[in-house]
Parts: C-alpha cells; sequence; structure tokens
C-alpha cells in the first residue's frame, strides 16, 4: 500500500498540481490508515495490498478517529484523502471497485469562523515594538495577513516580486497554484516599505534571496514560525491564546462585508473556488447584526 500512496502524491503533484501542503495533507491521512490497517492487532498484516481494503475497513479508521477526539472537520478531510485516493486506484485499474465511493461525510454543522473586532485587530497589529528589527518585521506580517486576508503559507512564500507597489497589489500564490492579485492598503504599504528598507536587510543581506519575510536565521519563515509570531503577539495584545493567523484573514472578509464590500469581490480576494465558501462570512455578518439588535432594540 506504501507505494501505491507514493505514487499516489506523485500523481497529485504533476497531474493535478496541487499544492505542497495539500499533498503533505493527502499522504499523512493515507500514512495513518496504511498503519491503521497494518497493526498487529489490527485488520491486516502489515504490507497489505490496495485490494485487499474494504469499506468497513475505512469506516472503521473513522471511527477510531472519532473515539480519539478528532473534529468533524477532521475526520472530513481525512475521507476526502481516502475517496480522491482510491477514485486514483480505480482509474488507473489497481482495484477493481472503489470501496470508498459509498462513504459520505454525512451532513455536519458548519462552524463560524472566528473573528476578532476592529479594536481587538488594531491592539494586535498595534503590539509589535516601534523601531526595532524584528517590530517592524512583524508589524509588517500582521499588517498584511489584516490587509490582504492571506493564508499563512501564502505569507510564508511570498516573493519580493510578489510586491508590486506600483499598483498597491500583492501577488500570491494559494491552493493548487492559482494565482490572484490582492489590494495592499495604504497602511499595510507603509509598513511594508519600512520593513524592507529599515529591517530586512539586517537579517540576509542577500540580494538573490527572494523571500519578503526571513526569520533569525535569515532564512525564509516556516508557517509554524509564523502561527507562533501572531500567537505571541495576540497574547501581548491580551487577546485570546488561540488566534491565529487564520482568525485574521476570517477578519479580513467580515469587517469588508460589514463595511458593504460584494461578496463576490470577496471571494476573489480570498481566493476562493467556490462562492458558497465565501458566503459563511454572511452567516457571522448576521449574527453580528442580531447581536446589536439584541443589545439596542427596545423591544428586542
Amino acid at each position: 500500500m506504501a507505494s501505491k500512496i507514493s505514487q499516489f502524491i506523485d500523481y497529485i503533484a504533476f497531474e493535478r498540481g496541487l499544492s505542497k501542503n495539500t499533498r503533505s495533507a493527502y499522504e499523512s491521512d493515507l500514512l495513518r490508515l496504511s498503519e491503521f490497517l497494518g497493526r498487529p492487532s489490527g485488520l491486516h498484516e502489515a504490507g497489505l495490498s490496495v485490494r485487499d481494503v474494504t469499506t468497513d475497513d475505512i469506516l472503521s479508521f473513522q471511527e477510531e478517529g472519532r473515539h480519539a477526539g478528532l473534529t468533524d472537520a477532521t475526520l472530513a478531510r481525512r475521507l476526502v484523502s481516502i475517496k480522491v485516493f482510491f477514485a486514483y486506484l480505480r482509474s488507473e485499474n489497481f482495484i477493481d471497485v472503489d470501496v470508498a465511493e459509498p462513504i459520505t461525510a454525512g451532513r455536519r454543522g458548519r462552524t463560524l469562523p472566528h473573528v476578532l473586532s476592529e479594536k481587538d485587530v488594531i491592539s494586535l497589529l498595534t503590539s509589535p515594538p516601534e523601531g526595532t528589527r524584528d517590530g517592524l518585521r512583524d508589524r509588517a506580517i500582521l499588517e498584511l495577513f489584516y490587509a490582504c486576508g492571506l493564508r499563512v503559507s501564502e505569507l510564508a512564500d511570498l516573493p519580493l516580486d510578489g510586491l508590486r507597489f506600483e499598483e498597491a497589489l500583492v501577488k500570491c500564490q494559494g491552493k493548487g497554484s492559482k494565482v490572484r492579485l490582492v489590494p495592499m492598503g495604504s497602511t499595510s504599504e507603509a509598513a511594508l516599505r519600512r520593513y524592507l528598507v529599515q529591517s530586512r536587510p539586517k537579517y540576509n543581506p542577500d540580494p538573490s534571496d527572494q523571500h519578503v519575510f526571513m526569520n533569525k536565521f535569515g532564512e525564509g519563515f516556516s508557517r509554524e514560525g509564523i502561527w507562533a509570531l501572531v500567537k505571541r503577539y495576540a497574547k501581548k495584545a491580551g487577546l485570546s491564546d488561540a488566534v491565529s493567523p487564520h482568525w485574521l484573514r476570517h477578519s479580513f472578509a467580515t469587517h469588508l462585508l460589514a463595511n458593504g464590500a460584494p461578496v463576490r469581490i470577496i471571494q476573489e480576494m480570498l481566493g476562493h473556488a467556490d462562492i458558497g465558501t465565501t458566503q459563511i462570512y454572511t452567516h457571522v455578518d448576521s449574527a453580528r447584526l442580531r447581536g446589536v439588535h439584541t443589545e439596542f432594540h427596545p423591544r428586542a
């Protein structure tokens, strides 16, 4: 089974052009399935063939995850990985029957995204110290997250030629290697310019290095490093320790919608392939409106 997983990962990389992060998630899910099926006390012997896997095996794997406390979202993502893998195996005639095809995730409630208030966003963005090498970098990172609604991987991988100051745009590569342009905003642009002139050369003076943001070793930031940075400043600003880069992405979209931006435009800026994904922010804004109504209407 391990060899077929490896072939599948190559397939989604070269034939479907899926991003490194997506490939890594698929591979992790499938290796966990292989490990589960190959346990000495499990359903099959180690080194099992993909032809040996049954629908019940996959259901048992998911049920174990549910008992282990995995969220509905994680279980649904694992099932997507498994279904795409087995559809690939069937299309290549490695198996005669797609045993994952009949399985559905079932209906589940859609979790509303976490959103910071505009006041809390300001507290977070102003928390890095002024005038220091790291402070200038970190302020530019936080400003760019909120100004553009970038995913953490998009910011970590952002190259210098992705900053189009002459047009006040950021060019980033999202899921599936799709490229999009997002306005950077005047405040974010000012923070970026200051960082690039005063701070970035202190991390790595090599003009050939294309990373916009660098860690203390003069190398490109990892996603984990950026997550830790956001959490550190959230704590400093007195916010929840659960705050993550994605909270800023959600806040970007929600605040745009609250101030009258069309959902279709927000969809383009977020890089969502399906507008249904973007429309979850209309539910967030409706919840905010209901809260205002309840608080201020005399007969609420």
